[in-house]
């Protein structure tokens, strides 16, 4: 009975978390064709190889469709560019919930999370890092689902230090910096100093901090010592 209980909690918790607005709506997405569909997905693709510079005539030449399909799909450029990026945020953000398992606990629970959620910026590419820091938008965008990624970490180590799985650190900055990692990653200017992708090194520190957490207070030398160094 408790564990269902604690699964009942954890899943409850998370699922009141509210979630970035889509720029496309659900309606509105529910109603797609498949040959839209299709053209955004293409267009995702087409992104890698930067956007910031694409006009809807380039987009529509590059995918064989006529300019009219894409203002089917939004009324302008850099609404169709944002569409385009929400979308598969969205996609692997829906992934990222479906990949967590009830039967683990929160701790548990954030790595898997995390780690399905760094699918975001697996592909990432020199091009398409560049034009997400020179288009404020896009930016923008990136940054409301890192918050959103921030806000379910913070949840889950909430729940991990009430459950007693870690210590009772600051939650909020230790979600920070966990759920920041593969956005901070893929940004331009930190992307090309990588020897790995953005998520395979946002899975490797992620590991590292969640190892940190879990370290038993004898393995810390600050504890027992006091900010000046002085020893209780």
């Amino acid at each position: 009975m408790t564990i269902v209980a604690d699964v009942s909690e954890l899943t409850r918790r998370i699922r009141e978390v509210p979630g970035p607005t889509p720029v496309l709506g659900r309606e509105h997405e529910r109603a797609l064709t498949d040959r839209q569909r299709d053209v955004l997905d293409q267009l995702g693709r087409l992104f890698d190889g930067g956007f910031a510079d694409l006009t809807m005539a380039d987009m529509a030449s590059s995918l064989n469709c006529s300019l009219r399909t894409l203002y089917e799909l939004a009324p302008s450029r850099e609404q169709l560019v944002l569409t385009v990026i929400d979308r598969n945020l969205w996609r692997v953000g829906r992934s990222a919930m479906g990949a967590i398992d009830d039967d683990r606990g929160p701790l548990e629970t954030i790595r898997t999370y995390l780690e399905a959620a760094n699918v975001a910026v697996a592909g990432t590419t020199t091009p398409f890092a560049r034009d997400m820091a020179a288009v404020p938008a896009a930016q923008q965008l990136s940054d409301d689902h890192s918050d959103y990624l921030v806000t379910v970490t913070r949840c889950l180590l909430d729940m991990a230090v009430e459950r007693g799985e870690i210590p009772d650190v600051d939650t909020a900055a230790v979600a920070r910096v966990m759920a920041s990692l593969g956005r901070d990653f893929a940004l331009a200017q930190v992307f090309a100093t990588l020897r790995s992708s953005p998520k395979e090194a946002a899975d490797a520190l992620l590991g590292i901090i969640m190892r940190g957490l879990t370290t038993s207070d004898d393995d810390d030398p600050m504890v027992g010592s006091d900010r000046n160094g002085a020893t209780g």
